[in-house]
This record gives structure tokens, C-alpha cells and sequence, in this order.
């Protein structure tokens, strides 16, 4: 059965439902999805997000985070918090029998969470641990680095996990005011699939979603990256330069052009050995085991970037064959051939994106959120199919924005 699109309607608010049932397996997936409150939100103080749900993954007050996560274990039930840059995302799993029982540990958690001093200098010593490892991480490092060049002065110049100062000055306030605006009824969108009817999901979630308030939804920023190329070089000791690049990509999150955009970067450097970047930089030249560059097309941002790995001696060649091989794909754009090999693939790849469930819905999800009719990813493979290889061309040429090209490296 595909995936269909209802609503549950609680206050008065109609919250969507993405809902699709498969039989074959006694299982059901349950996620609420708060848009609009990842991330990208943390403008006061960086990792209030992150570190929000990993406080909601700390259990219930009256349990506690072992009890509670006892519970769900002897019940197999799963349950999680999580964020993306746009979006905080509940998720539980459980068998179909057990999710009546899962809804009820659910409003046992959203009613009374675990936000106690305890969880709170748990939760802080275990992120700050986490950031101090990953200093010594050169690809975070240097990702990090080329986020700072393109979105100078906004929040996504800051890491999503934070920093170690702000993760430290993170207090039970800041957790319960963050929690309180975001996890709220305007904000919410409902993904369930599995062995389980869609009456029972709006009879269950219904009792769940009453214990949220109403909130207020509000507009998604939308952070433009930056056209002055600039680069950032980072000294480390390190046997490896990591070279990070990216630029602007002028592209709306909902538009129709969007698939000669996914066939263009699988072309330059998304699609592993056959790319433009993989044949010049290792093939050619061998100066580096891997190189890759994809689009970023979000409501928030919308932009190019990829990355390698080189020896430190050839840091200079690397970066300067990156420049040369995108310059020449813009003007020139791609053959026949590889047109003809790349929607091979994508075409004949697509049966394994859409083989588990999850990956149908979390399709489904995306479609929806980004403004499209749920049919919408089935014409865009027809429009990859049909796609003629002058359009492309004219598409690719279109995009000169990509040539002003910062970096970030980190080198010894």
C-alpha cells in the first residue's frame, strides 16, 4: 500500500498524517516531527537543540533513564529523540501488538521528562566529551571551518553540537524553554507505517498529542552562502591535508528543476569512480584516494561542496585541479555518455531506495514537506529518463555561482 496523507485534529489544530500500512512484517514505525525547531534555531546559544533531545533521551522523572529504558526493552520497544538542522524528531518502534503500549510510554515521557540537574550535568559531561574527541576529528574540523566561510554571522556558522563553552553554559532553563516553544501542536507532522490500522494510530496518538500545547509555527530562515571566495587554512598535526570546498547553489527547495541538479553533481562528483572529480584527482593524478561534492537544497540553504583527502606537498595541485575540473564542467558541461550512465543508474538504482519502509516514508515525508504532490518523486524519474542532453548543458551553465569556490583546509 503507498503512503497517504491524513490529518489528526486535536485543539482545533489539524496535524498532518502521513500514514502507510504494510502487512508483511508485525511491525510499526512512529515518528513526530517538529519542523522548524533543529539546529537552525539555536541563535542564542549553539547546541540547545541537540543537547534538548538528548535530555528527552534521559527517560522520565519518576523512573529515570535506566528504569525507563528497561521498560521499553522488556517490551522491545524503542524510543528516541533526535534533531536535524530543521527539524526535532520523536521516533518509536515497537512490535504491533506493543503499540498501544508504546503510545502510553510516550505520554509518560512528554508529560513528565527527566530535566533534572542529575540528567542535566550527565547529559553536559558526555557532549563535551564528545566535542573534545572530535577535535582531533580533521574531516569535522575542516566541515566545520567551511560552514564558518559560507555562513558567516548566522547560526549555521556555529556547530550544531555546539562548543564546549556553550554547551557548558547550557542550563535546565534553557532545555525547558526550548522544549516548551518547539514541541508543540503547530509544528507537528506525524509519520506512521507498519502492521497497524490508521484508526488505531489517530485513537493512540490522539491521547499523546493532547499533552502538547498549541504553540505558534513560524517561518524557516533562509540563509543565502556566501560568493566571496575565500580560504581558511587550519594548522594541525596531521599527516593529511583535508581540503573542504563549497560555494553558493541558487536553487529553491521546490523547484521543479531540481532533478538536472541531482544528475549534474552525480556526474562532477557524486557518483564515486565514474565522477568528474574521482577521474581527474585520483585516476589522472592520484592525489587523493577519494574526492566528492553534492548539493545541499533545503528550505534553509541551498549550496554546493565536497571534499578530500591529500598528501600535505600536494594540497596546492588538489585545490587548484578542484578549481580547474568544476570551471571546465560549467563551461563545457557533460557528454552524451555520461548522461546516458547516470540515469543507468539512478533509474535502475531506485527500487533500493524505496525497499525498506522507513526509506518510503521517510520519502513520502520529504515530498510533503517540500511542497510537492506525494507522486511527485515518481515524475522526477521521469523527467530523469527524458532528460536531453542539451538541457542539461543549458542547466549547468546557468549555475556560474558554483565557481566562487571557498576552502577550508587542514594541513600541518
Amino acid at each position: 500500500m503507498a503512503a497517504k496523507i491524513d490529518s489528526i485534529e486535536v485543539k482545533g489544530i489539524k496535524i498532518p498524517l502521513i500514514f502507510e500500512k504494510d502487512t508483511r512484517l508485525p511491525l510499526v514505525n512512529t515518528q513526530i516531527v517538529f519542523t522548524n525547531s533543529g539546529s537552525i534555531t539555536d541563535t542564542k546559544k549553539a547546541g540547545v537543540a541537540k543537547f534538548s533531545a538528548k535530555m528527552l533521551n534521559e527517560g522520565s522523572s519518576e523512573m529515570g533513564a535506566n528504569g525507563f529504558a528497561e521498560m521499553l526493552e522488556s517490551k522491545a520497544i524503542h524510543m528516541s529523540a533526535s534533531t536535524g538542522s530543521e527539524t526535532f524528531v520523536i521516533e518509536m518502534g515497537s512490535l504491533n501488538e506493543q503499540f498501544k503500549q508504546s503510545a502510553k510510554y510516550l505520554k509518560m515521557l512528554l508529560k513528565s521528562p527527566n530535566f533534572t540537574e542529575r540528567s542535566l550535568k550527565k547529559v553536559k559531561t558526555m557532549t563535551m566529551g564528545s566535542i573534545s574527541r572530535k577535535e582531533n576529528d580533521y574531516d569535522y574540523v575542516a566541515s566545520n571551518a567551511l560552514k564558518k566561510l559560507l555562513f558567516e554571522g548566522t547560526v549555521l556558522a556555529q556547530p550544531a553540537a555546539g562548543t564546549l563553552q556553550s554547551v557548558k553554559s547550557i542550563t535546565l532553563d534553557d532545555v525547558k524553554t526550548f522544549t516548551k516553544k518547539h514541541l508543540v501542536l503547530s509544528r507537528a507532522i506525524v509519520v506512521v507505517g507498519g502492521d497497524v490500522s490508521i484508526e488505531e494510530v489517530k485513537k493512540e496518538l490522539t491521547k499523546v498529542l493532547k499533552l502538547l500545547p498549541k504553540g505558534k509555527a513560524e517561518a524557516l530562515s533562509h540563509f543565502k552562502a556566501s560568493a566571496d571566495a575565500k580560504t581558511d587554512i587550519l594548522k594541525r598535526e596531521t599527516e593529511q591535508a583535508y581540503i573542504y570546498f563549497g560555494s553558493p547553489y541558487n536553487m529553491a527547495v521546490n523547484d521543479e528543476d531540481y532533478y538536472k541538479a541531482r544528475v549534474a553533481t552525480y556526474i562532477l562528483g557524486t557518483g564515486g569512480f565514474g565522477s568528474r572529480l574521482m577521474e581527474e584527482i585520483r585516476v589522472k593524478r592520484g592525489l587523493a584516494y577519494s574526492a566528492y561534492a553534492r548539493v545541499h537544497v533545503s528550505k534553509s540553504v541551498s549550496y554546493f561542496n565536497g571534499y578530500l583527502q591529500t598528501k600535505i606537498e600536494s594540497q596546492g595541485e588538489a585545490k587548484e585541479t578542484v578549481k580547474e575540473v568544476i570551471a571546465k564542467f560549467v563551461k563545457e558541461g557533460v557528454t552524451q555518455a555520461e548522461l546516458d550512465q547516470t540515469k543507468q543508474f539512478l533509474l535502475g538504482s531506485e527500487p533500493l531506495r524505496v525497499e525498506t519502509m522507513s526509506q518510503r516514508l521517510n520519502r513520502t515525508f520529504m515530498d510533503y514537506y517540500k511542497g510537492f504532490p506525494l507522486d511527485h518523486s515518481q515524475k522526477e524519474l521521469e523527467k530523469i529518463k527524458n532528460l536531453k542532453l542539451s538541457d542539461l548543458n543549458e542547466f549547468i551553465k546557468k549555475h556560474q555561482e558554483i565557481l566562487e569556490l571557498s576552502f577550508a583546509i587542514v594541513t600541518k
